[in-house]
């Protein structure tokens, strides 16, 4: 690796940025630039460093981390936003992946598989923690499609990568799953982002969610 992750780290807890950062600090593939104790803090800090990864909690004073993603997102496109939270309820999940976070994953996890949440991130690769999966498809599994199907543009082939991309995996898993070159991957995710009029994969991912097309094998 040439150059470290820059990480920021978002809590209102300072012995858990404290502890997350000795860990990341331990590594050189890492490099904390800043730590933030409110989401207000967060977006100032984003808009100082331009940090390649913001690890947010949620439940903050003066902003929570929905809306801290959401301002990140804006000031900083190419900044990916992990949530690291307490809660797996359907009023925390949705909002903060709609926001722009590409990964959600509970305070409960190990801290090497929060370093390795963080490396995919930065590589646009999205981790959920398995209990949130499994309630996101929990709820699909009894989602009913009474609606205009918005995903007739698609191909087949396109559904197929689109449901890839919904279940995290990158675009070298998509490639030797589908047998596909990663140019002709790349082309198929262009084609979905364009047709769906979304921005980036992870809108994409949330939007195949909400809308049922992935679902339980």
């Amino acid at each position: 690796m040439d150059k470290p992750i820059t990480v920021l780290l978002v809590d209102d807890h300072k012995v858990v940025r404290q502890g997350v950062r000795a860990f990341l600090e331990a590594h050189t593939e890492f490099l904390v630039v800043g730590e933030a104790a409110s989401g207000t803090e967060a977006v100032k800090l984003t808009e100082e460093h331009i940090p390649d990864v913001v690890l947010m909690d949620l439940i903050m004073p003066e902003m929570d981390g929905v809306e801290a993603t959401r301002q990140v997102k804006n000031i900083s496109p190419r900044t990916q936003i992990v949530v690291l939270t307490s809660y797996h309820d359907d009023e925390h999940i949705f909002p903060a992946l709609e926001a722009g976070a590409i990964s959600y994953i509970l305070k409960d996890v190990d801290m090497d598989e929060l370093a390795a949440a963080i490396l995919r991130a930065s590589n646009d690769e999205v981790t959920l923690h398995p209990q949130v999966a499994a309630r996101i498809l929990q709820e699909l599994h009894g989602a009913r499609s009474e609606e205009v199907n918005p995903f007739t543009e698609l191909t087949k082939r396109e559904m197929e990568v689109l449901k890839l991309i919904a279940n995290g995996m990158s675009n070298a898993e998509i490639s030797q799953h589908l047998v596909i070159s990663d140019h002709t991957v790349k082309g198929h995710v262009s084609n979905i982002l364009s047709k769906l009029h979304l921005a980036d994969r992870t809108q994409a991912a949330v939007y195949a969610w909400q809308k049922g097309v992935v679902r339980r094998e």
